[in-house]
């Protein structure tokens, strides 16, 4: 059941509507009476108890969270189960499932809770001993029934009769004396204490409620201390089996120090502190062992002190947030306590053991643990000493400190020890706490801290009267809203609107901002730096004044200090809030120096002068050109300032440095230059509304062109895309100059292999030049896209869709391909829109026959992108691209409906509608093209689906001979057109190895001496000149699928396997005799059945890996009985 709560606010503001998954009920109470009943029918069957287990503990886990829905249910669960456990017939395999189910609901409620339900009579005692004692404490299959016996024992341990009285007569049958009772348990408990399994902890509560019964604690509480403390003394943290030991040795004594009374342990505690001090835990290894030696050291602390209730601690009537936030003045509302110390009977003074101050000394070192389970143990333990809020500064060393000491201060302040007076102490040191956070080499730690200094808050909601928080209230809420920050930060989201809205109550708003400058602007991390000058954008609004009066002026100094983050986050902090204020001045109709100083416009302005980019140059060029980029933006009236000057050449040397820069940080560098350079040109590089300054048009593109040249690949990059950055009037009359020096460097680089990254973003800068000069039919192409110029801009854009460049890093011209891509669509839907007519059908033809090869590929992005552009076009109606070819029939293979239903990452979804192109004559080349390098390759999902579609569609045409041999002619062309490139040759290989083995030319095998089977193979026998292994070893499979073609081609065949047989390579030796061996079990009917068991036997047990002279008379041999003549050995000619 879900359960909504709803909070109107005021003014119009939407619902706030806080939606939890809660459970009404124990919903599944029958089915798991079901369970239990069936116990008996499924215990023998490992299979049906195992699933019945599993059902059972699906059903207990939903109740992790409310456990408390089950309580009703328990008694009736434990009786039915008991019910077995108690029954003579009940095979041992049948207990120990029911012991498991109890475990299970065991686990679930908790077994404090759990363990009250179990029957504890007198008559229970023994039944539960002999069973626990029959039971292996090395079985690991059965450890839930010691687990489960041994609670069920500790709660038998509480009946009110002395357990000598169950011994009765000690002597047995035989004559032997009978083991007490009292040493049964004892021995039992002892013995599980040192298990390594779960037992132990039971054991532990064993311990704790048999050792403090009347008459076991006279006879036997001595000697069992005595025991542990050997153990303790004996043993080490070493090995694995010593610190089991120690677990169950320290856990047994901080139970029994919990639930035993004071009087009776008092007199062991002093020895049992200097064993522990001995054995010095807080220096273990293990975490487990130091928090048990906490927990251990602060139950004798509480041993040590009397028990009484401080008369001067702090009280409140009411235990309810809900009561404690509210401020009403209602009758039912208590008022908070505060007794007159005076009145109060006065307690005897008495001295406080010096034990206590060793205690206090553990204590507050178990605060510092790494751990945190350690150190909330040592929370837990100081709420004794109320004074532990001055001890605090010591807590300066570490994050552990700082975690361990708020939490301390927590239970104080839940358990009322710490007086409202101390609040002024207190306070300062949480608002410190929760906005704690220190760099630990490549990240930060406090998130541990921040969180405990929340609870610290929530339990003085709880224990102080709303009076007592009042003067602090609103320090804390700040604060809170800076841990708020702090989260945001981490998860990126600090710019959202909910932070924004919460700036807009003038309680937070210049809290928020000064949290943000003082804390976040100079953080260690860049990223948090960014984003906290993004807020402080989006926190402009709510304070313009403070913003241009107090933070700006407050920044300025820190943008020009020594500090690099510091000065890093300072700069792109008043590029932001300068956007911002210009922004907010639109509305008002004032410039930005109409709302800040004078000085700091000067300041601004002087920026670049005072910072060096060559230190830190990877923060400072972009956090520069981010500033260049803002202020341009909120048009400072800088024009012909020669600070504009500077700016220019920060652009340019940032672009001729590029090389100098990480590869992490270059994109980032490069899209802050293009953005600044953009800016830049738009504000202050117009003599005119809309014309350009011709003198630095000239240097601007001209230096960018010859950039394109540069040795260096990052500074050909930057040249490119600041080409493709420049407004419209800085390209008008320079659009064939930047045209051909985009398009030189695409051709050349492409030839040499080289650039990849440059072609990429030249690609790219094209595009975007056209789209800012834009397209005119009868334009200038110095000036437009026009009809002089498309085809050349068209065909420098198709030629980079072939682009496979590759190298260490894989297939680089695939980034080239893909901005291809996009540049395609770009362009195509500029100039449908302005100028359709200077699209011909040949250039669309190309560009959709290029998408449709693309979108065949194996690369599942580069598929997706092709695939999604590639209908895009075709579904395009306004503007509607003309020319396409087949264009019906392509609107009935990919209806509208498939632009966002079709995912084509997923092979399985994208070959089934791509194969069927190619039914379309204009297609079916490059279709097959893509398809080729992906039924070929190597991926096994690309290759099972691809393959899957590509045989589906064979086999729909198998009856139809034209298409058959039309597909054969296109297949014959591509392995024509590719046989010197390795890209396609080998998948084609592949891939016709598969045709052929599904028999998806059968039709052709009918007739003799087939065209298609003779073409084929004579390309085949090009390849076989070839020194690359996997090529050879595709063209091996190839060779022997051919031979179920009919005709001399079969002899043909044949020749060429034997030759392969005495390669010069052994293992393509060995490679055919295999292949050949298997084809011949395929094909048994293309040799004389006289002689087919002779060469099966002698392509078998030959060693073809042999020399050539001892395996060319085995290959000869075979010549003679296949009917082939013997290949001549050719002897080189030496000149």
């Amino acid at each position: 059941m879900a359960l909504s709560d709803a909070d109107n606010g005021e003014g119009g503001e939407s619902d706030a509507i806080v939606t939890a998954c809660v459970l009404g009920g124990f919903s599944e109470s029958s089915e798991t009476r079901v369970l239990i009943s069936s116990l008996p029918e499924v215990h023998g069957d490992t299979v049906t108890s195992e699933s019945t287990t599993q059902r059972f503990l699906v059903i207990m886990n939903r109740y992790q969270e409310q456990p408390h829905l089950l309580d009703p249910h328990l008694e009736w669960m434990l009786n039915m189960i008991l019910d077995f456990i108690r029954s003579e017939k009940s095979p041992p395999s049948l207990v120990h499932l029911c012991f498991k189910f109890l475990y299970i609901i065991c686990k679930v409620r908790g077994y404090k809770i759990f363990m009250q339900l179990f029957p504890h009579e007198v008559a229970d005692v023994e039944p539960v001993l002999d069973l626990m004692s029959r039971q292996d404490p090395k079985d690991s299959e059965t450890w839930e029934t010691r687990y489960m016996l041994l609670l069920w024992l500790s709660m038998t341990c509480l009946i009110p009769f002395d357990l000598s009285r169950l011994d009765g007569h000690l002597e047995s049958e035989g004559g032997k004396a009978r083991e007490p009772t009292m040493d049964r348990i004892l021995a039992i408990a002892k013995s599980y204490l040192v298990v390594s399994d779960s037992p132990r902890d039971a054991a532990s509560v064993l311990v704790s409620k048999f050792m403090t019964r009347p008459d076991v604690k006279q006879k036997r509480l001595g000697d069992f201390l005595d025991w542990s403390l050997t153990t303790i003394s004996q043993t080490n943290d070493q090995s694995m089996r010593d610190i089991m030991v120690l677990d169950g040795a320290l856990q047994s004594l901080a139970k029994l120090f919990k639930h035993g009374k004071r009087d009776d342990l008092l007199q062991y505690a002093p020895t049992i502190l200097q064993c522990l001090e001995q054995k010095r835990l807080s220096e273990s290894s293990q975490a487990m062992l130091r928090k048990l030696g906490v927990k251990l050291i602060q139950r004798l602390g509480l041993t040590f002190l009397k028990p009484r209730l401080a008369a001067w601690r702090y009280q409140r009537g009411s235990r309810s947030l809900a009561a404690n936030l509210s401020m009403s003045q209602s009758a039912s509302t208590t008022d908070a306590v505060s007794p007159d110390v005076e009145a109060q009977e006065q307690e005897e003074d008495y001295d406080i053991p010096e034990e206590v101050e060793t205690v206090i000394e553990h204590l507050l070192v178990g605060l510092k643990d790494k751990e945190t389970i350690v150190r909330w143990s040592a929370a837990k333990g100081n709420v004794i000493f109320f004074d532990l809020c001055c001890c605090f500064s010591s807590f300066q060393e570490t994050d552990n400190a700082w975690h361990g000491g708020c939490l301390a201060l927590a239970e104080l302040g839940r358990r009322g020890l710490l007086l409202p007076s101390r609040l002024t102490d207190v306070v300062p040191l949480i608002i410190k706490s929760l906005t704690y956070e220190e760099k630990r080499g490549a990240c930060s730690v406090g998130s541990n801290v921040r969180d405990a200094a929340c609870y610290v808050c929530w339990s003085f909601a709880r224990a102080y009267e709303p009076k007592e928080l009042k003067p602090f209230v609103t320090q804390i809420a700040r604060s809170l809203i800076s841990f708020f920050m702090i989260i945001q930060c981490t998860e990126n989201v600090i710019s959202c609107l909910f932070v924004v809205y919460i700036a807009s109550f003038p309680e937070y708003t210049n809290a928020m901002i000064d949290h943000l400058v003082a804390m976040k602007i100079n953080h260690w991390d860049s990223v948090i730096r960014e984003l906290a000058t993004k807020a402080l954008h989006n926190l402009t609004p709510q304070a313009p004044d403070y913003m241009a009066t107090t933070v700006l002026p407050q920044l300025l100094p820190m943008a020009v200090g020594i500090d690099l983050h510091s000065r890093h986050g300072a700069i792109l902090a008043c590029a932001e809030i300068t956007h911002a204020l210009y922004k907010l001045g639109l509305q008002t109709n004032r410039t930005v120096v109409d709302m800040i100083s004078s000085e700091c416009v000067d300041a601004l302005k002087n920026i670049h002068q005072m910072v060096r980019v060559g230190f830190g140059g990877e923060l400072m060029r972009p956090a520069m050109c981010g500033l260049i980029e803002k202020l341009s933006l909120s048009k400072m009236p800088f024009k012909n300032d020669p600070v504009i000057t500077g700016w220019q050449w920060l652009i340019d040397d940032t672009i001729k440095s590029l090389h100098l820069v990480s590869s992490g940080a270059k994109d980032g560098i490069m899209v802050a230059v293009v953005s600044a350079l953009s800016a830049l040109c738009e504000e202050y590089y117009q003599a005119q509304a809309g014309q350009a300054d011709s003198q630095m048009q000239n240097v601007l593109v001209s230096q960018y062109i010859e950039g394109l040249k540069s040795p260096q690949m990052l500074t050909r990059c930057g040249s490119a895309l600041a080409l493709g950055c420049l407004p419209r009037f800085m390209i008008h009359s320079k659009l064939k100059q930047i045209f051909e020096g985009l398009q030189q460097m695409c051709s050349v680089s492409q030839k040499e292999g080289s650039f990849t990254e440059a072609r990429r973003d030249a690609v790219r800068a094209i595009a975007q030049v056209c789209v800012k000069a834009g397209v005119c039919a009868n334009g200038s192409p110095d000036s437009a896209l026009c009809l002089e110029n498309v085809a050349e801009v068209y065909g420098t854009l198709l030629e980079s869709m072939n682009d496979y460049t590759t190298d260490s890093r894989g297939d680089v011209g695939a980034w080239v391909r893909e901005a291809a891509m996009t540049s395609l669509m770009d362009v195509t839907t500029l100039v449908a829109s302005n100028a359709p007519e200077i699209l011909s059908p040949d250039v669309v033809n190309r560009m959709m026959c290029c998408l449709a090869q693309q979108a065949a590929e194996k690369i599942d992005r580069y598929r997706a992108h092709a695939g999604n552009i590639f209908l895009r076009l075709l579904h395009s109606t306004k503007p509607a691209v003309p020319h396409i070819p087949h264009q019906e029939e392509l609107l009935s293979i990919f209806p509208v409906e498939t632009t966002t239903s079709l995912n084509w990452n997923a092979p399985s979804q994208a070959f089934q509608y791509i194969t069927q192109l190619l039914r379309l004559p204009q297609y079916q080349y490059h279709t097959l093209l893509g398809l080729t390098v992906s039924v070929g390759g190597i991926t096994e999902s690309t290759v099972h689906f691809s393959s899957q579609s590509l045989f589906d569609y064979l086999k729909g045409i198998q009856d139809n001979n034209a298409a058959l041999a039309q597909f054969g002619d296109t297949l014959l062309s591509i392995f024509r057109d590719n046989l010197r490139n390795d890209r396609v040759t080998i998948p084609f290989l592949k891939m016709l190895n598969q045709m052929l083995a599904n028999s998806c030319f059968e039709i052709f095998t009918t007739e003799e001496n087939h065209q298609f089977c003779v073409d084929l193979l004579a390309l085949c026998k090009e390849l076989k000149k070839s020194k690359d292994i996997s090529k050879l070893r595709a063209c091996i499979a190839v060779f022997c699928g051919l031979i179920q073609f009919q005709g001399e081609v079969r002899k043909k065949v044949l020749s060429q396997l034997l030759m392969l047989l005495c390669h010069s390579f052994p293992v393509i030796r060995k490679t055919t005799a295999s292949q050949m061996y298997e084809m011949l079990l395929t094909y048994d009917d293309v040799i004389d059945p006289e002689v087919l068991d002779d060469v099966m036997t002698l392509l078998s047990d030959t060693n073809w890996e042999g020399d050539l002279a001892t395996v060319r008379p085995h290959r000869n041999q075979l010549c003679d009985w296949l009917g082939v003549p013997r290949p001549q050995v050719v002897a080189k000619v030496t000149i």
